[in-house]
């Protein structure tokens, strides 16, 4: 049976919970419609609380381009958080570095897609090593976040 003290602290705690998701800032991705990782990257990020806005393309040259993403980091998909670009299959800590520590850059970048990076685990196969690359604008990149034995060995 459940007291009114207990039901007190489940409410403020569900209410805390609540809120805290509610103040995620919004994320708008730019994919292919055919794309499943893709699809598993923002399942991945509305997980995490993040709402997520999908805009279909037939051709993401352009937002790219436009984006600033430098071609070696390019990946399948590219998406926009408060002012910050995030392409590819970028972690959620990666992202929760970012925009708390709002550092100069364009944006944040998984190039390509690693096995076992968000949106891309594959039941039984090994994860691999990736970075998190910070570029900006003119192209110059640098780590951002290092995963040596791939998504959970942050290091």
């Amino acid at each position: 049976m459940i007291n009114r003290r207990s039901f007190v602290g489940a409410t403020a705690l569900l209410n805390i919970t609540v809120a805290s998701a509610a103040t995620r800032p919004a994320v708008t991705m730019h994919r292919s419609p055919t794309c499943g990782c893709c699809g598993a990257w923002a399942a991945y990020i509305r997980r995490a609380g993040f709402p997520v806005k999908i805009i279909n393309e037939t051709d993401l040259a352009p937002i790219k381009s436009r984006a600033g993403v430098p071609d070696p980091l390019q990946s399948c998909h590219t998406a926009f958080i408060e002012g910050y670009v995030i392409e590819g299959h970028v972690p959620v800590e990666a992202i929760e570095k970012l925009l708390a520590e709002q550092p100069s850059v364009k944006g944040i970048a998984v190039p390509e897609m690693p096995t076992g990076s968000p949106g891309m685990e594959v039941p039984g196969a090994k994860p691999e090593p990736f970075k998190v690359m910070a570029f900006k604008q003119g192209g110059t990149s640098e780590v951002f976040m290092d995963y040596p034995n791939g998504f959970g060995s942050l290091r």
